[in-house]
Parts: C-alpha cells; sequence; structure tokens
C-alpha cells in the first residue's frame, strides 16, 4: 500500500523538508525547504558540513574589516551556502532566515534580506528559488510588503501564532506564512495542564482557521503549517497548501501505510461565516488584536528569542575559527 507520505503528496499539500540536513532531505523528496538558525546550527556541528564552514570562514575574513563584520559575513555566506546545496537536491524554493535581531526594524530586515538575495546572486541562484524568512512581526509584515512589492523578492513570515498576524500577512502580499502547530499546543497543554489529541489541537484548529479565512477571502498566500509534535497534528492538516515536516515525523509518515484522508479543502471555505477583518493601514489595531492574544504574544517573543541565541551560538563557533 502507499505510504502515509505519499498519501499526504496526493491530498495536494505540497510536503517540505523542515532541515538543514542534505541526506535527509534528498531522501524523502520534498519539493521545498525550509531551514533556521537552529536548524544551521545543529547541521554546522556535524563533520559532513565542516567544509562549508571553512569556505565560508575565508569568505567571511575578506569581507570585513574588524571580527565581528566578518563573523556577520560568515553567517551570510554559510547561510546561503547551505541554500545552494539544499538547492541542489530540490526541484522547489529554500528558505533563508532574516537575523532575529531585526525582528523589530523594517529597515534593517530589508537591507539584510537584500543582501541575503544578493549573495544568492553572486553564486547563480536567482531569487525566484528563495524564500526570506522574517518574523511575523509587525515590522517584519511590513519588511515583506516592501519586499514583495517593490523587490519582487518572495518572502515566508515565519514564528505565526494567531489569526491576526496571517491576515497582516496576506493583506501584505506576502508569499507564504509558516503557522507554528506544535508551539501553541505546547502553550495551551502548560497553561492548562491537560492533553489534546490531534482532533481538539489548539495549533491545528488556528492553521484550519487562517487556511479557511485565507480561501473564503481569495488570498494567494501559501499556508505552510510548520513546527509538528506528532504525525496526528500532520494528518489532521492534510489539504493545507504546504506542511513543513522535521525528519522524525517524515520518516514515520515514510514508514506509515496508514489512510490519510484530506481534512482541509479550499472548495468549502466559501460557505462558512467569517468575518473579514482589515490590518494593513493600522498598526494601532494590528497591535492591539494581537495583544490581546497571550499566548501568541508569548510563544513570538519566545522564538524570536530562540532563533536570535542560537544564531548567537552560531557565530560564536565561526568567530573562534576566525581568530583561530
Amino acid at each position: 500500500m502507499t505510504s502515509s507520505l505519499e498519501q499526504l503528496k496526493a491530498t495536494g499539500t505540497t510536503v517540505v523538508c523542515d532541515s538543514g540536513d542534505f541526506a535527509t532531505i534528498d531522501k524523502y523528496k520534498p519539493q521545498d525547504a525550509t531551514t533556521n538558525p537552529s536548524l544551521i546550527l545543529a547541521a554546522a556541528k556535524k563533520p559532513e558540513y565542516a567544509h562549508l564552514i571553512d569556505a565560508a570562514v575565508e569568505y567571511g575574513k575578506k569581507h570585513g574589516k574588524t571580527v565581528e563584520e566578518q563573523t556577520d559575513a560568515t553567517l551570510d555566506n554559510l547561510l546561503v551556502q547551505f541554500g545552494k546545496e539544499i538547492l541542489k537536491i530540490i526541484p522547489g524554493k529554500v528558505s533563508t532566515e532574516v537575523d532575529a535581531r531585526f525582528s523589530f526594524s523594517t529597515e534593517q530586515s530589508v537591507n539584510k534580506a537584500l543582501h541575503i538575495i544578493d549573495l544568492y546572486k553572486e553564486i547563480g541562484i536567482d531569487k525566484s528559488r528563495v524564500l526570506i524568512k522574517i518574523a511575523s512581526t509587525w515590522e517584519g509584515i511590513k519588511a515583506a510588503e516592501i519586499l514583495q512589492s517593490k523587490h519582487g523578492i518572495n518572502c515566508n513570515l515565519t514564528l505565526m501564532f494567531s489569526l491576526v498576524q496571517a491576515i497582516a500577512a496576506a493583506e501584505a502580499g506576502a508569499y507564504l506564512i509558516s503557522p507554528f502547530v506544535g508551539r501553541i499546543l505546547d502553550w495551551y497543554k502548560a497553561a492548562n495542564k491537560k492533553e489534546y489529541s490531534a482532533q481538539e489541537d489548539p495549533g491545528v484548529k488556528s492553521v484550519g482557521d487562517i487556511f479557511n479565512y485565507y480561501k473564503k477571502f481569495g488570498y494567494k498566500t501559501i499556508v505552510m503549517g510548520a513546527s509538528f509534535r506528532s504525525v496526528g497534528e500532520i494528518t489532521e492538516l492534510a489539504g493545507c497548501d504546504y506542511l513543513t515536516i522535521a525528519p522524525k515525523l517524515l520518516e514515520e509518515l515514510y514508514n506509515s501505510t496508514a489512510e490519510v484522508p484530506k481534512k482541509l479543502d479550499a472548495s468549502g471555505a466559501s460557505s462558512l461565516d467569517i468575518e473579514k477583518k482589515t490590518y494593513i493601514n493600522s498598526e494601532s489595531d494590528f497591535r492591539f488584536d494581537f495583544n490581546e492574544q497571550q499566548m501568541a504574544v508569548e510563544k513570538l517573543r519566545d522564538g524570536i528569542s530562540g532563533f536570535a541565541h542560537d544564531a548567537d551560538t552560531l557565530k560564536a563557533i565561526l568567530r573562534k575559527k576566525i581568530e583561530g
């Protein structure tokens, strides 16, 4: 019988690999791949990637006067080198993340994104194969609006935990969003001291609400569920535009033959009673409505801090190599 992974693909869901490990990506044949500093940090500790780090360090030494400038140049180059290798394996796009420390600066996010795209261009990779990954803060969403409309650069708005963020992202014309299923579940489990079945999982419900909102009102932004804790969360979202899945869960789907029926269907969204809202021209409305959602506020903060910390850890490794 067909594997659960192939059945998932047959529901119309595009499978994306949430990894920086090339062998893993090659095994599961995803359309796209997503990376972030945490995933690159994990991969960079493996000996088989030492040559990429060494090459990035040599690049960094030539493109900065101070050690800090060299370290920043090395990290940017390393992210792009990983992206380049991943693009040799997959037919679609790779997501490359803007430094999480720029999450509250539209200008810095745009400048870093343009720099990343220039680095890809230097090695012969067109911007059409890259998604710039930016946190779904107000400033990040406005950065995506500028990058999409003025520069034709496609963006992946990540660390998304609410419909408020999703609506603003769609209005900004973002190519893709990444609502985080598992991290939403983590918060509710801790807050309510209870377990949730896949069917009642609040993270699954959040993505379903975003999917139906987009389909009802005709938004083209791709919904890509992310940050899964179990196969059940994934199969409950079968039919979602994209799902980005970690290697462990891809392996479970790959080895399973359990049935995966389609759960999300765009054709049924038009009849749903959903209120239309707008945020794109009202920062105050966005901030107020977002601030009313404690889970989203806390998880966005935690996510930005976590990505920034892992980027700093990766920079420390690179700094030692530059100085050594």
